[in-house]
This record gives structure tokens, C-alpha cells and sequence, in this order.
């Protein structure tokens, strides 16, 4: 989740002006680049708790670590002061929130969901090479620091063993009032908040009509993807019947913001009417100098038309505001001035890697976009929100016209086996293409069990129904 801003002071005055703030996201081919984005659930490691000397003494293996003391704040402190050239820290009311990248880490942030998951916003890279050397210093820099603490970390989708009471709240001023508003809106939003991990990638467009035909291929897809990277088979130690509970959380944590827009698919989708979609998804928040005013429930169209609402009685909305309501909306593929893909569970190393290398091939090669955009559009809008219900349970196993899903999306992957291929980026060192992320994908469409299922044979086998064993063997 991005940290607010509201640094445009420019007053709106037409939804036109807002489309064309979106349309400044254009950019050349020689300058796509390649943003992937990843938590983590951090946990005391067993050795951490046991003598007066530990640096967890008197905690419980596995408990998720809190704020502070000894916990999360100290860990984000010291990654700065490891690296003092790099990050520089980001404050909420004088409370350490995250770490901004400079320096060589320019364009990356390491930033906090609601619950402590530790999140590393990637730079924008020109390759899926260049994002496995940053993703492995990422774990080079933090795996040394947690351990000193006590702490690892486990890249899953839904925490396997945590009640939601069981979890701490970091001290961020814009989840306080998610958290009171989200309970007004569905059933499972602080479940989302508290409990749930991803894996993302952003990606670029070079035109409106680019964007257009990304988004609908993307958005179609996005099911097949929370299929092939389902990672959380377990809710409170125990199996739940779902393969991607943090999916299943999605589709009741806050309908009017989330889930597959109908007018992505309607023939004049544009930069326009994305924001006449995002002028009706209700409002958390404003800032004005640096301070954050709740105004959740409130209408950003009504604001603009002039209405009065409590609490934005003498504020004029600017563009400042409109790119902050821009990050509290969560449909499964996010338009700003660029496109996040956002359907996955967080899963391995090989899997945070293949993730972006997936979304590359189909988007940023032309001839693949267009196969992409073939394969999607033989079969209505639908039939692509009704599998976005069903794969949860079923994952690569859910049915597809005459097969399954898995038939879907070994499709899907010959496609961007052919853009990654078209792209020719090959390693410098190890003289290898970017394809070579796609591996655990083309075994997955081979038959091979996903994530989810994995832990779960060895729940019912080696571990015995002792799910807190997965926080070891996934740790990074």
C-alpha cells in the first residue's frame, strides 16, 4: 500500500483533466521498465525464544513479531543504518513507517502492511535480471539483520497459523482508519488488512489504446494467475478447503473498490472512464500539511461536484488528492500512470520471480499481446468473473470450456515463453534469457502441484497437522 502524498496542490476542474494526468503514464518502449512488489510474514524463530538471553525470550515461536520493542521498527532502523547511503527513513508522526530508496536504491521503498508484512517495493527495472539481483541483495540485507533479532520471514499468501486478534497493528495513520471502516463494507477486509501477503508486478503502457488492451488481457488472466501462484492453503492451522485463501478473502473485503470492473471490458474503456469507475469508489482519506483527515464513506464525485460532505467542508480537490484515492482502490489490476498486476498469492523466491517474467511476456511483446488478447477474447467478460470466484477452492483443477484451467494457463505461458523470447534480454553473466522464470510456471501446467499444494502433502505427511512447520521451509 503506498504512502500518501497529495504534492499536486493543482485544483481539478474536469474529469478530463484527471484522464489526462493517467495519460502521462505514456511511455516509449526503450523506457517500459519492470516493478515487482513483494511482502512477507515475519515470526519469532524458535531458537529466539528460549533463555533469558534471547533476543525474543518469553515470546512464542512463530508469533508474528510487533511493532516494537525489539520487533519491526528496530529491524527497519537498522536496514538504515546498514545501509545509510541507500535509504532514508519515512515517518508517520514521528514513528518509522518505511525506508525510501536513494542512491542506488533510487525508485525502491520498503514499506509496512497493516499488520508488520514486510514489503519491498521494487524499482522500476529495464530487466526480470535485474529484478532477481535486486530481490536477492533484498534478502542478502535483510536475513542477517532479522536473525540478530530473532526474526525470519515467510513469503505466504495467507498466514497459516494467526488468529486476526493474534496479530499487532503498525502505527500508520491511514490503516487505523481502514480498520474502522472496513467492517462497514464486507466480512473479511481486516482479514486482507492483517492476514494476507502478495506478490506483484507493475508494468508500463506506451498509449491509451496500449493501456486498453493490456488491462483487458491482464484483468481477463488475473484468475488464471491467483491458480499458478496459490499459496495459502491453511487459516489458523488447519486446512480450509482453499488453495488461495487470500483470494478468497478478496471477494468479500470491499466489493465498491476491488474485483473486475465491467467497464474494463465495455468497448470505450479509456483513461476516462477508469476515472468516472474511480470517482465512484468511496473515499478514506485527504491530506493537507502532512496531516491526514478521515473522510471514509465520503463521494470523490461528490467533492468534485460540490457537495457538501462532513469533513471536506472548506477543501478544494486537487490532483494532489485524486492520485492518493488512486492507491485506495483495489481492483485485481490497478491503473495509475502505470499497470499493477495484483492476483497472485506471495510465494518462493522462484515464484516472486516468475510472476513478473509471466506478466512480461504477455504485455511488453507485441506479437504476444496480441496472441493474449486472441486467447481472451474468444469467450465472454463473464465467464472470466465467474472463474475469478471459483479458483480459490480449485485452483489449476477448476473447469474451462471442455479441460481446466491448467489447460488455460499452459496456453497463457507458451505465449509469454514467446515475448520473453521476441524481448532477447539475455544475462551478461550468466548468458541466460529472461524465459528461464517461466520455470516453475511450465512445470506447474505440466501437472506438477502449486504451493499450496505441496504444504499441504506434507501437512497430512512428514509434519503430522503441525502447520506452523511451513514457517521454516518457506522461510527466505
Amino acid at each position: 500500500m503506498s504512502n500518501p502524498g497529495a504534492s499536486d496542490t493543482t485544483p481539478i476542474h474536469s474529469i478530463t483533466q484527471l484522464a489526462e494526468l493517467l495519460a502521462q503514464g505514456c511511455k516509449p518502449r526503450d523506457a517500459w521498465r519492470i516493478g515487482t512488489e513483494h511482502e512477507k510474514f515475519g515470526f519469532v524463530r524458535p531458537e529466539a525464544t528460549v533463555g533469558a538471553d534471547a533476543p525474543q525470550a518469553g515470546k512464542a515461536a512463530y508469533a508474528t513479531p510487533p511493532y516494537a520493542p525489539q520487533g519491526i521498527e528496530t529491524l527497519l532502523r537498522n536496514l538504515h543504518k546498514s545501509e545509510p547511503d541507500d535509504w532514508t527513513s519515512v515517518l508517520d508522526d514521528g514513528r518509522i513507517i518505511g525506508l525510501k530508496g536513494q542512491g542506488e536504491a533510487a525508485g525502491a521503498a520498503i514499506s509496512l502492511e497493516p499488520a508488520g508484512q514486510f514489503e519491498l517495493s521494487g524499482a522500476p527495472l529495464r530487466t526480470l535480471h535485474d529484478t532477481a539481483e535486486e530481490l536477492s541483495n533484498h534478502f542478502d540485507a535483510v536475513r542477517p539483520l532479522a536473525r540478530k533479532l530473532g526474526l525470519g520471514f515467510a513469503p505466504l499468501g495467507f498466514h497459516p497459523t494467526a488468529t486476526r486478534a493474534d496479530q499487532p497493528w503498525m502505527p500508520k495513520t491511514r490503516y487505523g482508519i481502514m480498520r474502522d471502516y472496513m467492517p462497514k463494507v464486507g466480512t473479511m477486509g481486516l482479514d486482507m488488512m492483517q492476514r494476507t501477503c502478495t506478490v506483484q508486478v507493475n508494468l508500463d503502457f506506451g498509449s491509451e489504446q496500449d493501456m486498453v488492451r493490456k488491462m483487458q488481457v491482464s484483468m481477463a488472466l488475473q484468475p488464471v494467475a491467483t491458480a499458478l501462484f496459490a499459496n495459502s492453503p491453511f487459516v489458523e492451522g488447519k486446512p480450509n478447503n482453499f488453495l488461495s485463501n487470500r483470494a478468497r478473502v478478496w471477494t468479500d473485503t470491499d466489493n465498491a473498490r476491488s474485483g473486475m470492473p465491467a467497464c474494463v471490458f465495455e468497448k470505450d474503456f479509456s483513461f476516462e472512464r477508469y476515472v468516472d469507475w474511480a470517482l465512484d469508489v468511496p473515499m478514506y482519506f485527504i491530506m493537507r500539511e502532512g496531516r491526514m483527515h478521515n473522510v471514509a464513506g465520503r463521494s470523490f464525485r461528490a467533492w468534485l461536484n460540490g457537495e457538501r460532505q462532513d469533513g471536506l467542508e472548506g477543501f478544494t480537490p486537487t490532483l494532489g488528492d485524486f492520485e492518493d484515492h488512486l492507491t485506495t482502490a483495489f481492483p485485481d489490476v490497478r491503473l495509475k500512470q502505470f499497470l499493477e498486476m495484483r492476483g497472485a498469492d506471495a510465494g518462493s523466491p522462484e515464484m516472486m520471480m516468475a510472476l513478473p517474467a509471466l506478466w512480461t511476456g504477455l504485455l511488453y511483446d507485441d506479437s504476444a499481446l496480441e496472441a493474449a488478447w486472441e486467447l481472451v477474447r474468444a469467450r465472454p467478460w463473464e465467464d472470466y468473473v465467474k472463474l475469478r470466484e471459483l479458483v480459490p477452492m480449485m485452483g489449476l483443477d477448476t473447469p474451462w470450456g471442455e479441460g481446466t484451467v491448467r489447460d488455460l494457463a499452459a496456453h497463457m505461458l507458451s505465449i509469454s515463453m514467446d515475448g520473453l523470447q521476441n524481448r532477447d534480454m539475455v544475462d551478461e553473466q550468466s548468458q541466460t534469457s529472461e524465459w528461464v522464470y517461466l520455470a516453475p510456471l511450465t512445470a506447474l501446467a505440466a501437472g506438477a502441484p502449486t504451493q499450496a499444494e505441496h504444504w499441504l502433502e506434507r501437512y497430512y505427511g512428514p509434519w503430522m497437522g503441525d502447520a506452523s512447520r511451513i514457517f521454516l521451509e518457506s522461510e527466505i
